[in-house]
């Protein structure tokens, strides 16, 4: 490189080697230039010539040079590090093409060599300096073997859990036996509920009503125990539990032996109401058909487990569908609320998987402004994963009969804690809804949705939900552990909605004590059947 500058400093020349052209060539004008100025124009153009040269010097070194010329170069290199950010990936193309071929389900089958930790691999790799494509094909096996894995432990994961929560824990099933056992022997146990003077008020509106229906002893006992307890004025709270034939005897000998007074229980089963046959409920008949069509379809949980090309979630909303409660009336008999207390105008439905922590009289100071169901949104809060659900969540919006009538995108609402306005429900057509989509769900082999009452119950009170307050109702105890125990105490209604009930060995610890604390553990019947706090 010279730099040659002509004896009046009016011009100023820089060759970049001998026999090459004047590179950069600078013509002073004849008005005054100060020396100052002249030399840090000097001093910028030497340094942007020395960039240039190491630019141009460390691209023949590091590429081809039949594709890159030195002003090519340049562009090239300064334009990527704008930002400190370079546009093209370093990763050689051999990787990319290996990693992304078909994967075979036997491709890693029968090899033990392929390393099982990120520590192996890269041990080998250091030893063995292997070249790009070798690297590829030995993480691609590492990464399918891990995957492979991954997928079977997950699924038997869901597996043992969708057995451990269909089956009956020995500890309630003696529960159920001993009561039975009571309430055949011991008249105590036998007591009206409740007795003649008070049922009158079963009827009376000025009553706070509320409806609980289970086939779970123990878990009515403790939603039961926490409404009364968390009542400001308890002698106000009537509460009707509807259960099935078996379960009658043992939950009337329990609330006999352990009532509540000074609220008012009334225990009664399906078969004791007069409306309840075959031909004036409709969805009897479907659940008849839905079982049948989901024995053939679904195949058993030997079947689901064994599909090797769905996603574990998948396999596990299936094993979900499997459970016995999906099929029971049990599940379904919030639907005919109107038919069964013809008398009331208003009631609250419980789960018997919820806690109740505060009072929950204000329930009937809320307008409903002509609104059927009082319900919590499930797609607005701070925990994302509970609060975002959608209908989409629920609906197979792949079907054209559910794409043409509903929006993917609307707010869906939870069951658990429900304010119901009967009078307002009576002049709807939300049952014959209701039954409706019962059946054309059965049509379709069950593709609109596949498991659950939430879905039908999305679609029959579409339009007839009115929103309240978070407060009153906390989700997804039961099927995430991310929820604080702190937290969870500033709710006035907990649900333990998930297959992690409180009272299955499968429960979250850190959250069953809201549940366990509403049961006497010193109980002869608790004691006698061992359940215990934890």
């Amino acid at each position: 490189m010279q730099l040659h500058i002509s004896p009046s400093l009016r011009h100023v020349t820089v060759l970049p080697g001998k026999g090459v052209r004047e590179f950069i060539k600078v013509k002073v004008a004849s008005r005054r230039v100060s020396y100052p100025m002249l030399f840090y124009s000097l001093l910028f153009f030497t340094f942007l010539l020395r960039f240039i040269f190491v630019l141009s010097t460390v691209d023949s070194i590091d590429g081809d040079h039949s594709k890159c010329t030195t002003i090519g170069c340049l562009g090239k290199r300064i334009r990527p590090r704008i930002l400190g950010r370079r546009i093209e990936s370093n990763v050689p193309e051999v990787i990319y093409k290996i990693l992304d071929e078909p994967v075979s389900k036997d491709e890693v089958q029968g090899k033990t060599d392929i390393p099982q930790t990120l520590e192996e691999f890269m041990a080998e790799m250091k030893e063995s300096r292997s070249d790009a494509k070798t690297f590829a094909l030995r993480l691609r096996e590492m990464v399918v073997l891990l995957e492979q894995r991954t997928r079977t432990a997950k699924i038997q994961e869901y597996l043992y859990r969708h057995v451990a929560s269909s089956s009956i824990p020995k500890q309630l099933h003696c529960l159920a036996l001993k009561l039975a056992n009571e309430h055949s022997n011991n008249a105590a146990a036998r007591l009206q509920l409740p007795s003649a003077e008070l049922v009158p008020a079963l009827v009376d509106n000025s009553y706070f009503h509320f409806v609980l229906a289970s086939d779970n002893v123990l878990a009515a006992s403790v939603v039961a125990t926490s409404l009364v307890k968390n009542a400001l004025i308890p002698e106000n709270f009537v509460l009707h539990i509807i259960t099935d034939r078996k379960t009658y005897s043992p939950m009337q000998a329990w609330f006999s032996l352990h009532p509540l007074a000074p609220a008012i229980i009334e225990v009664k089963a399906l078969h004791q109401f007069d409306w309840l046959s075959k031909g004036k409920v409709p969805v009897l008949e479907a659940m008849e058909k839905d079982q049948r069509v989901r024995s053939q379809f679904r195949g058993g949980s030997s079947a689901i487990v064994a599909n090797n090309t769905e996603k574990p979630q998948v396999i596990a909303a299936k094993l979900q569908a499997l459970s016995p409660k999906y099929n029971s009336l049990m599940n379904h008999i919030r639907i005919h609320l109107p038919e069964l207390f013809p008398s009331l105008n208003k009631v609250v439905f419980l789960d018997d998987d919820i806690v109740i922590q505060t009072d929950l009289s204000p329930l009937w100071d809320i307008d409903m402004n002509g609104k059927v169901n009082g319900a919590v949104e499930t797609c607005r809060g701070e925990d994302t994963f509970v609060m975002s659900k959608r209908f989409k969540s629920y609906l197979n919006f792949s079907h054209p009969l559910i794409a043409k009538s509903f929006d993917p995108k609307e707010c869906a609402w939870a069951y658990g804690m429900n304010i119901f306005d009967l009078e307002a429900w009576r002049k709807t057509n939300i049952s014959l809804t209701y039954y409706h989509w019962l059946e054309e769900n059965l049509k379709s082999d069950l593709s609109l949705w596949q498991l659950g009452t939430l879905p039908p119950g999305l679609i029959a009170f579409h339009g007839h939900v009115h929103v309240i307050d978070p407060f009153w109702h906390m989700l997804g105890l039961g099927y995430q552990d991310n929820t604080t125990l702190a937290d969870a105490e500033t709710a006035g209604v907990i649900h333990f909605n998930g297959r992690a009930k409180p009272w299955l060995d499968i429960a979250f610890p850190q959250l069953r004590p809201l549940w366990a604390k509403y049961i006497n553990f010193s109980d002869k019947f608790i004691k006698g059947c061992h359940i215990r706090a934890s």
